[in-house]
């Protein structure tokens, strides 16, 4: 097994290696209960990791975890209720509508 990389707390460490396990790269969470030590132990020695069971799985699951931090940010207003939308959204949470097509510069 090889480790992969700490994540800021247990949630985001099971997001991404669900993501990892789906793209076919076996990974589980460690330590994800340390920081209940936090004090005792460096909190930065405390977080949630990512381990992959396989090593050769490493450059792969490095790339895909660097493109998920990498999701475009978009701000847009929606054309049929006029709710402002800020983030990764594509369709509007509060009627559905999807975003409009980007318009040529």
């Amino acid at each position: 097994m090889k480790r992969l990389r700490s994540a800021p707390n247990a949630a985001i460490a099971q997001i991404w290696a669900d993501l990892l396990c789906e793209a076919g790269l076996p990974a589980t969470v460690e330590r994800r209960y340390l920081s209940a030590v936090a004090g005792e132990l460096p909190p930065d020695q405390c977080l949630p990791e990512i381990w992959l069971r396989h090593d050769e799985h490493a450059p792969a699951a490095r790339a895909l975890l660097d493109e998920l931090e990498r999701v475009p940010q978009r701000q847009w207003t929606c054309p049929a209720c006029g709710e402002h939308m800020e983030g990764g959204f594509e369709q509007c949470w509060a009627c559905g509508t999807a975003m409009p097509a980007p318009g040529p510069f």
